[in-house]
């Protein structure tokens, strides 16, 4: 059973979501919060598997309660569902540690996969969309005139205990490749290639594949677009 925390200051919507969620007999809400500051205080309560977090409420907003649900470091997910189809919320949302993205227009079957995804530590943000955002937004600092030699990716410590393969594949995975192409390119089983992501993940300290999109950019295993 997974377990739901709707964050929204729409009662209505709260109402949609608990409704279309409830209606599924491997998910239930635990509670409901009108604010980021009672969702940060409910996920300390309730542990759920998964937040659903509206992003503009009022005082505390989505964006900063989910930075603080995800500083915990407890095994709750967050899914930020908005009317803002923008990059930089969903920019922000992830940077924050949320483990996917959605607009509220989505269809309902759409919302309820990636409520599962999520819960099961996937991320719920297409590659496209994800290198798109992080080659928008992760651009490099201008070089001075006469720059110093930048360290490689190998020198990163956040990078030491990977393999030469697992390497090879968390720099494609920060280029927006999905696991069936992984697969094709290095000819491995797709099971294979998930393996190897979840070792990564976890030899990384990376809560999901987005963060370990955002370490390949940020280690400079991938570089950002000009």
């Amino acid at each position: 059973m997974t377990t739901v925390l709707i964050a929204d200051d729409q009662p209505m919507q709260r109402l949609g979501f608990r409704m279309l969620l409830e209606s599924q007999d491997d998910m239930t809400v635990v509670d409901e919060a009108g604010s980021g500051t009672e969702a940060v205080r409910l996920a300390d309560r309730h542990h759920p598997d998964v937040v659903l977090m509206d992003i503009r409420m009022p005082g505390l907003d989505g964006i900063e309660a989910t930075r603080r649900i995800a500083a915990t470091g407890s095994r709750t997910r967050i899914l930020i569902v908005t009317t803002f189809d923008l990059d930089e919320y969903a920019y922000d949302g992830l940077r924050a540690g949320a483990s996917g993205f959605l607009v509220k227009d989505a269809q309902p079957e759409e919302l309820l996969t990636g409520i599962r995804s999520v819960a099961s530590g996937d991320a719920v943000v297409s590659p496209k969309l994800t290198h798109r955002l992080l080659t928008t937004y992760l651009r490099p600092v201008p070089a001075p005139a006469t720059p110093a030699p930048l360290p490689s990716p190998k020198d990163d410590p956040r990078l030491a205990a990977l393999t030469d393969r697992e390497r090879e594949i968390l720099t494609v995975v920060g280029q927006g490749w999905t696991n069936t192409e992984i697969a094709t390119r290095f000819h491995l089983a797709e099971s294979t290639v998930k393996t190897h992501i979840t070792r990564i993940l976890a030899k990384t300290s990376s809560r999901d594949r987005i963060q370990a999109v955002i370490l390949a950019y940020d280690t400079g295993l991938v570089t950002p677009a000009a």
